[in-house]
């Protein structure tokens, strides 16, 4: 039995002897007056106990909201082999000087949600949460390179110039794997499980969830709008 059920209980079994005593008496008018007090108790009693509710809600959702605010964190590895080549050309192409490299990269890569920047809306009169941003991924790639079979000239020799290059291929490649990997779609689903916690405390006490300007009503529904 709910809370307002109990109350509404109690106090009909207060005022039913002095309802009956006062028709007894034939004191009709009394017995008006004291209906309509009765009503405006009740009323502000019931009405106290709503804003409880509500306050009681609102608070349980604000922590829950708190609890999912944590760092989701999903890890790969990769790896790659490249071969480096450069060549200087002289004298119309007749002398060339190579120099090359056998370049092994193994690569850690994380792709993070920061919750602690999801931001919302409560609003108690409509009983709503609505998200109003989720961040995006954070992708941190630390990438161990070695170098094997270096083989350069006095007039071709390596340079700070070709590591930063070897440096901005590996990671434009590594970003390619990533892409085409399921780290990200992985990453996505744990941060749709996460967020689908607030959907159930929003669902097991009777409020709404919305998001992108549409209510939520499922996980999938979640990550359909997450995608558009």
């Amino acid at each position: 039995m709910s809370r307002t059920s109990s109350t509404e209980t109690d106090i009909k079994n207060m005022l039913t002897p002095l309802v009956q005593a006062l028709i007894r008496s034939g004191k009709i008018l009394y017995i008006v007056l004291f209906l309509i007090i009765a009503f405006l108790v009740y009323q502000l009693w019931t009405k106290k106990e709503g804003t409880l509710s509500v306050e009681y809600d609102t608070a349980l959702i604000q922590e829950q909201i708190k609890n999912v605010g944590k760092l989701v964190v999903t890890e790969g590895h990769f790896s790659q082999v490249m071969t480096y080549k450069d060549q200087k050309k002289y004298f119309a192409n007749l002398i060339t000087f190579d120099k090359k490299a056998l370049v092994i990269i193994n690569a850690d890569v994380t792709v993070a949600f920061d919750l602690s920047k999801v931001t919302y809306d409560i609003d108690a009169k409509n009983k709503t949460v609505t998200i109003t941003n989720i961040p995006k991924e954070e992708i941190k790639i630390s990438p161990e390179i070695k170098y094997y079979n270096i083989d350069q000239s006095t007039f071709n020799e390596f340079t700070g110039d070709d590591y930063n290059k070897i440096n901005k291929i590996i990671k434009a490649n590594l970003v390619q794997k990533i892409d085409k990997s399921t780290l990200k779609s992985n990453a996505k689903n744990r941060l749709i499980s996460e967020l689908s916690k607030i959907l159930i405390v929003t669902n097991s006490m009777g409020w709404a969830l919305k998001y992108d300007g549409e209510i939520v009503e499922s996980n999938a529904q979640l990550n359909k709008q997450m995608a558009n």
